[in-house]
């Protein structure tokens, strides 16, 4: 109770501004996560869902009161999609073809017609998202958080298939989370994307230069991998 406590109310205080301490940690979580996902390591999803669910509290500004009382529903909902999304992501790559916990997922290229999928549903998603979150009071642009909401949703899911594509998603999400989280006053978390938009492209190499020797084609359904 001590630690969730302190969790809750520790801030850093940098001149004028004050940053929650869980933002911090949350992004902190999150950016091991990206990394072990890179290393294509199955740790990579129980910590991410940590620091999802830290960084869930803090984009709930005013339901929980902090210091910077502003609503991006589309962040924190993410957060929620990304423990679900997560759970399964854990679980089909601790049943990799190798069968062992660690084995890492094999890198695969989505193909045209699941790129062309991910690009109608990114912006077929924000469209349909923007006048929800705009009516729940989301904070402006509501655009830019339900692009953020439905990118996150697709990457977390590509990266669960194990397709290279997926860091390319996430570029597009940091490209508009950026100024989004800056505008808003989430300052770690935004410095965080400035970082992420650079490691996101660093994996994408990593991903295609691993399966660039064995281009594969993978289709929506079924997926092999879980046909055992």
């Amino acid at each position: 109770m001590t630690l969730i406590r302190w969790l809750f109310d520790a801030q850093l205080v940098l001149g004028d501004q004050t940053i929650l301490w869980r933002e911090v940690i949350g992004n902190v979580f999150g950016l091991l996560s990206a990394l072990g996902g890179m290393r294509r390591k199955v740790w990579a999803w129980p910590v991410g869902i940590v620091g999802n669910a830290l960084l869930f509290t803090v984009f709930l500004g005013a339901v929980f009161d902090t210091p910077n009382p502003v609503n991006l529903l589309g962040q924190a909902g993410r957060q929620v999609m990304f423990i679900a999304v997560s759970i399964w992501g854990w679980y089909r790559w601790s049943r990799s073809r190798d069968g062992g916990a660690s084995a890492p997922v094999e890198p695969r290229w989505a193909g045209a017609k699941n790129r062309v999928v991910l690009v109608v549903a990114l912006f077929g998603g924000t469209a349909v998202l923007t006048p929800v979150f705009s009516a729940l009071g989301s904070y402006e642009p509501v655009w830019a958080d339900a692009w953020i909401f439905t990118g996150s949703l697709l990457a977390t899911w590509g990266m669960a298939k194990g397709w290279v594509e997926f860091w390319l998603i996430w570029v597009a999400v940091d490209l508009v989370g950026t100024p989004l989280l800056f505008s808003a006053g989430y300052y770690a978390s935004g410095l965080m994307y400035v970082f992420y938009g650079a490691f996101t492209l660093v994996g994408f190499f990593v991903w295609a230069r691993t399966r660039r020797s064995k281009p594969q084609v993978e289709t929506l359904w079924p997926d092999p991998t879980l046909q055992r």
